[in-house]
């Protein structure tokens, strides 16, 4: 079977095709600034390490969903006949709110559901919903399958999800966490789970670390809280989004700055976090380097960064009663030796103890981190969310038969 994984942002539209039983990949590849100037496609083929870079204006998705068709058909250099010869699509969706818990296979009744929700995810949801009504244009007839990031997180108890708001805030506008990255999670914990030879019993902190960052506690295979929230914007210090602030600060400066809702929703999700504190760059390669030039303020955003997820690591293990793994993934996750260090560093009274030799070599893949004294084990995981969709894909479309 080959399904075509899309996950379709506000202004990118990231492809890959693959075999969900065996996991080949057969491409891979990016559109990039969509509806911008300088519009790209990226196309490669990692069986043959073939890459095609193609500059192409694509004022819509629709012209850069055509694009990718037309190149993964392509007589010289595609990977299949034509478009029958791809099963079915599956379709990153983020916020799936409380009505979705597990992948669905797409109609407009599920399509109308998933609407409901864009406003919690304004910036994702439309952007997701686009890239499956143009599928649904350009290849009439082939499922299509929505796969949530919030789904994973639908496991975590009221005393995990509920803000001690008004309950009405809760039952008449659904106001509770929620939870993102759930798909990287999932894959990241179950892999960690088959490492240590699948438990019955486990408690794992996966740190989904990247411009974007959560991490989450997983309890025998179960998400059992989250640090996103209702939004994307709770929980870790990120490339531009602020995470956890007191929320009395967000009308002490909307007020004295005398700022409108976007101008102040901007400053929290697009100003903040590295690019707040550094004020070079939200980018954490630019932080680094700036820390070895000894500059202050990016000494102080990783000393943050630090700070609040080896918190968030403490807090989880508390939770759970104990800690057996902590893992690290995404491309701050799986990239930055000092972020990684810097977050266990000091919690050797919960038995973590990293290896400092191992982690600061670069390795690919599947990498273990712990000491072999460390009680806690400390992984670097690559995540592959593609392949968990593409799985999901499969499974929903064989049922539906």
């Amino acid at each position: 079977m080959k399904v075509l994984v899309i996950n379709c942002g506000s202004s990118s539209l990231k492809y890959q095709l693959l075999n969900p039983s065996t996991g080949e990949l057969f491409a891979i590849g990016l559109c990039d600034r969509i509806g911008i100037a300088n519009s790209k496609l990226e196309y490669e083929i990692p069986a043959t390490d073939f890459e095609l870079e193609i500059n192409q204006d694509l004022p819509n998705h629709k012209i850069a969903l055509e694009l990718v068709v037309k190149t993964i058909t392509d007589k010289e250099h595609g990977v299949v006949a034509s478009i029958e010869e791809i099963d079915a699509i599956g379709h990153r969706i983020v916020h799936g709110g409380e009505k979705f818990a597990y992948s669905v296979m797409l109609d407009e009744t599920v399509l109308a559901a998933i609407e409901e929700n864009n406003e919690l995810a304004p910036l994702h949801n439309p952007a997701n919903l686009m890239g499956v009504r143009t599928c649904m244009e350009l290849m009439p007839g082939k499922p299509n399958v929505a796969v949530f990031d919030t789904a994973f997180h639908q496991t975590m108890p009221a005393k995990a999800f509920m803000y001690p708001l008004p309950y009405a805030d809760y039952t008449e506008l659904k106001v509770r966490k929620y939870g993102f990255h759930g798909t990287s999670h999932l894959f990241v914990s179950n892999e960690m789970n088959r490492i240590m030879g699948n438990p019955e019993h486990s408690k794992i902190i996966v740190c989904h670390l990247g411009n974007g960052a959560s991490i989450t506690a997983v309890q025998d295979g179960k998400s059992v809280d989250t640090s996103m929230g209702l939004t994307p914007l709770q929980g870790l210090m990120m490339g531009t989004r602020c995470g956890d602030v007191d929320p009395a600060t967000v009308l002490f400066i909307k007020n004295k700055r005398n700022l409108t809702d976007k101008e102040m929703d901007d400053r929290l999700n697009k100003q903040s976090g590295i690019l707040g504190i550094f004020g070079k760059s939200s980018d954490c390669r630019d932080m680094e380097n700036g820390i070895k030039a000894g500059d202050e303020r990016a000494i102080l955003a990783e000393d943050m960064m630090i700070y609040r997820l080896k918190s968030y690591i403490g807090a989880y293990s508390a939770a759970m009663g104990g800690l057996d793994a902590i893992c690290f993934t995404g491309g701050i996750g799986e990239n930055s030796a000092a972020i990684r260090e810097g977050a266990v560093k000091g919690l050797e009274f919960i038995g973590a103890k990293i290896d400092t030799a191992i982690n600061s070599t670069r390795k690919k893949g599947i990498v273990k981190l712990s000491t072999e004294d460390s009680r806690v084990l400390i992984y670097k995981i690559p995540t592959n969310e593609e392949l968990v969709i593409a799985r999901d894909t499969y499974k929903i479309v064989n049922e539906n038969k």
